[in-house]
């Protein structure tokens, strides 16, 4: 039994890759994060647990033999419960799901929870990592201080810089509230007084051929590229922009692989700019990042080739 961790939402990628269990006849579970709650029944103690869901389906954990942290969202609060108990309704599931999911620390995960909290949760980390393995990463600063930032502008960004929050507001590239990478210029500059109540992401603005989303699975590597060089980020391109199949040099493979080795991550979603200058720059990985637009556009395998990977070391750890 795979144990597969998303949210109500989730479609597509999700699909796929229950549909390829079902031709291994290889049993599933999924668990929507989001409505870990109420809706459910469930009971742990020390070395197990049982979970009934809301269309009555139940499972325990002696089932389980993977799992796939496909997507976490957060935990739906019922309308009709009294604001004064929201918080602690959030509270107490949210420390119920993370109870339930170390539990799972034995069976094999496409991603080891804690590796995945750490590098995902500490895009710096992921720089610093990525800098030593040989990858190029711009010039970057985390921070609320205006002055700081002007400085880091004056100094590093030659005219122009992007800003970007550490995390997202959305969980999927169609979502509403996306709130995309934002490009600043001298007469934008000013406006960075408000910094302090958003602390954000700043970086020098790469002047770029083209950008890359590379999805790594333990070694394998299906990327494509997208052509355009006006946007700061893909997943607000308009227009006539397409995905292509690209062949990356072997030597950013392998800087890639052993950064990945390091993070202690077995897949990923890789977001690299091919700039003018002929370099290739590292922004970040995102652990649970989307690829349904690459298997949909290129035919690439890869909701195929992560429940390879699962099956294997599901064997391995038998």
């Amino acid at each position: 039994m795979i144990l597969c961790i998303t949210h109500s939402q989730d479609f597509y990628n999700i699909d796929i890759f229950f549909e390829y269990l079902k031709t291994k006849n290889i049993p599933y579970f999924r668990l929507n994060s989001d409505r870990l709650n109420h809706l459910q029944k469930i009971s742990i103690n020390e070395n197990f647990f049982e979970l009934t869901d809301e269309f009555g389906n139940s499972i325990n954990s002696d089932e389980i033999k993977g799992v796939w942290h496909r997507k976490a969202w957060g935990i739906s609060v019922p309308e009709e419960l009294d604001e004064d108990y929201e918080r602690i309704f959030l509270n107490e599931y949210t420390s119920l799901r993370y109870n339930l999911f170390t539990l799972l620390e034995g069976v094999p995960w496409i991603n080891p929870l804690e590796n995945e909290k750490k590098i995902d949760g500490n895009k710096m980390l992921q720089l610093k990592i990525a800098k030593k393995n040989n990858l190029i990463v711009p010039n970057t600063i985390f921070s609320n201080d205006a002055d700081k930032i002007t400085a880091f502008f004056h100094e590093c960004c030659n005219g122009k810089m992007i800003a970007k929050l550490h995390g997202v507001i959305s969980k999927s590239m169609g979502g509403e509230n996306f709130l995309s990478t934002n490009s600043i210029d001298e007469n934008s500059l000013e406006g960075i007084s408000d910094i302090e109540y958003c602390p954000m992401i700043f970086q020098p603005y790469i002047e770029k051929e083209y950008e890359l989303r590379i999805v790594y699975v333990d070694g394998e590597f299906f990327t494509g590229k997208i052509n355009n060089s006006e946007n700061t980020d893909w997943r607000i391109a308009q227009g006539n922009y397409f995905w292509s199949a690209y062949d990356l040099p072997e030597n950013i493979k392998e800087n890639l692989h052993s950064m990945m080795k390091e993070m202690g991550l077995y897949i990923g979603a890789i977001d690299i700019i091919k700039g003018r200058d002929g370099n290739y720059y590292f922004l970040e990985v995102n652990p649970q990042g989307e690829w349904g637009m690459l298997q949909k556009e290129l035919n690439f395998p890869i909701a195929e080739r992560i429940a390879d990977n699962l099956i294997k070391r599901m064997k391995t750890n038998e």
